[in-house]
């Protein structure tokens, strides 16, 4: 597998990014084409579809947020714990969920004394990314 870095460690899936996504909203601007133009005698069916696009996005949406919800929650569950080995105590208190989530790329070496800046400093997750030395690579993430 590739090395992770800054630079490349987003991750995009391309039958859900940059295809199901883009088909989805072909889908809808197809849908509400279809409504508008639509006789009298086909409104009901027209307005049916429309409707089922639109529950078929919200599905697809929360699908989406749930999974990246329980992943970050076991992200901070993990970094809190793999602070607590490291140092003895848990990760500084007040610390955002995305600096929690960006600070799971920190080597063990640099993990207390970062989420201590991070902290101290109120750094965003591309901050704390940026200042990562050596990458701890995330390859199961959601």
């Amino acid at each position: 597998m590739k090395e992770q870095n800054f630079k490349n460690h987003l991750r995009f899936v391309t039958l859900y990014h940059q295809v199901g996504l883009p088909l989805l909203l072909v889908l809808l601007i197809g849908s509400v084409i279809n409504l508008v133009t639509s006789s009298k005698e086909n409104l009901y069916s027209a307005s049916l579809i429309l409707v089922t696009n639109i529950l078929l996005g919200i599905t697809l949406y929360f699908a989406r947020a749930f999974a990246l919800k329980a992943n970050d929650r076991a992200i901070r569950a993990e970094e809190n714990f793999r602070h607590f080995i490291i140092s003895g105590s848990p990760l500084p208190a007040g610390l955002r969920l995305g600096q929690i989530v960006a600070l799971r790329f920190a080597s063990d070496a640099e993990l207390v004394a970062l989420a201590a800046k991070a902290k101290s400093e109120n750094l965003g997750s591309n901050a704390i990314k940026e200042q990562i030395q050596n990458w701890r690579a995330d390859h199961e993430r959601v």
